[in-house]
């Protein structure tokens, strides 16, 4: 068992560390938010297996490593050429490139935007404005949530503020990319996006949280995006970090009148994942899509929560979770529907299904509907088996090997989610990605 006092006195100490580097930042309102935070997170600490929210997740490991707060010089290290093969092959939009939580200006493009699209630099902006900030970070995702988000509030740094103004739709998706490099030394960052979308606006965002090597690390992040009347946003999510590191992100979103929204969560990579999305529906006749791809091998843990809070009525909200899990991974899907009161008119559905590829391979799965409205149509289910026989049987008999039957037949089945996604050069990046991780798969399959 690790001491959850010494946790706390480490990250006091790594705070004080912190505050050195601020300056006249250690006065602002922001930064009284990071103190807020931190001593809430000395009240709640890591989660249990204990709590409900985390039973089928000890994030023990998490809590008995003590992670430093990565230096600037790593930063140099990194080149055009490291970054090239984690970019949208093909696109012209915006990109902001982060490296062990700082901001890139060499590798990242912002030129070109529509009139009065801003994409920022989030400590640029609290350094000079912070004004602007202050009405809408941390109002979407509390610092209370759990502990890692009390943490996460406590030392973010950087990361990206976009504002998309009323009526403006962005035609090429903005590229956010998150580099983690090998360091000698365990750190921790904690990347923190502000996303506003205007009224009647448009834009797609890619998050790309990408490990450069083998490192162990943790990324722990936070996306909140608030969605204007009428407004249309894109939120996808790719999750490739190293094969030791930890990966907790949490995406909050809260939706205006006639809103449309799409999540798309892919996981790929990491030790142990937890991927938490949450949607408020905060007026009617807004409408969100939630797509969830997650591939384990080894002995990979993949956690996904997602929360769907019907706040107003005449709202819909379809959801589609899938896992792939083989070796020894594990996976854990927890899907809460929440139909308020007042919430009439309510469309919800949801399902979560998981292909095990190997008899090792588990996975823990929990819909969840809590309806307090009566004219509604609510559904959930969770399906879990392995390739069908029949199936790979009918492949075989037309000159397919096995090894390409049961490939394609797992590639279909992922195929489903990827093919969801709107932004072309990302589904193009994830079909090469999960060709290759079903072939590293396989080979580890086949060692003694």
């Amino acid at each position: 068992m690790f001491d959850s006092h010494a946790t706390v006195d480490w990250y006091r100490s790594q705070f004080a560390s912190l505050e050195r580097t601020l300056n006249g930042e250690a006065a602002s309102a922001l930064h009284g938010m990071r103190r807020s935070a931190l001593e809430r997170f000395a009240d709640l600490g890591f989660p249990t297996t204990r709590d409900e929210e985390w039973r089928f997740t000890n994030v023990e490991p998490v809590a008995r490593t003590t992670f430093i707060l990565p230096g600037a010089d790593s930063v140099r290290r990194v080149t055009q050429t490291d970054i090239a093969p984690h970019l949208l092959a093909g696109a012209h939009g915006p990109r902001m490139v982060f490296v062990n939580g700082f901001w890139v200006p060499s590798l990242s493009s912002i030129e070109g935007l529509p009139a009065g699209v801003r994409v920022e630099s989030l400590a640029a902006v609290a350094r000079h404005r912070e004004a602007d900030l202050l009405p809408h970070l941390g109002r979407i995702a509390p610092a209370d949530t759990n502990g890692f988000t009390a943490l996460q509030t406590a030392f973010f740094r950087d990361g990206v503020f976009l504002t998309v103004p009323e009526g403006v739709a962005m035609e090429e998706p903005v590229h956010l990319l998150f580099l983690s490099t090998e360091e000698p030394m365990p750190f921790a960052t904690f990347p923190r996006n502000l996303i506003i979308a205007g009224e009647r606006s448009r834009v797609a965002v890619v998050e790309s949280h990408i490990g450069l090597g083998s490192g162990l690390y943790m990324t722990n992040m936070v996306t909140e995006v608030l969605v204007g009347v009428g407004a249309v946003v894109e939120h996808d999510k790719l999750q490739n970090e190293s094969s030791r590191a930890f990966h907790v992100g949490s995406t909050f979103i809260r939706q205006g009148e006639r809103s449309q929204v799409t999540s798309n969560a892919i996981s790929l990579g990491g030790r142990l994942v937890r991927n938490n999305v949450t949607v408020v529906f905060s007026a009617e006749f807004a409408e969100s899509t939630l797509n969830g791809l997650s591939l384990g091998t080894d002995e990979q843990l993949i956690d996904n929560h997602t929360t769907i809070d019907h706040a107003a009525p005449n709202c819909s909200s379809h959801e589609v979770y899938k896992s792939i899990l083989d070796g020894k991974s594990r996976g854990v899907f927890n899907g809460k529907i929440f139909v308020r009161k007042d919430a009439q008119k309510t469309d919800a559905r949801q399902t979560n299904r998981t292909l095990l590829l190997s008899d090792d391979a588990t996975i823990d799965t929990k819909p969840q509907l809590e309806i307090f409205a009566d004219d509604v149509k609510c559904t959930h289910g969770a399906t879990v088996g392995q390739l069908d026989e029949d199936q790979v049987f009918y492949l075989r008999a037309r000159g397919i090997d096995e090894v390409a039957a049961r490939d394609i037949l797992t590639f279909a089945f992922a195929g489903d989610v990827v093919e969801k996604i709107h932004v072309e050069t990302l589904r193009d990046q994830l079909h090469a990605l999960l060709q290759q991780r079903l072939g590293q798969g396989r080979i580890r399959a086949l060692r003694p």
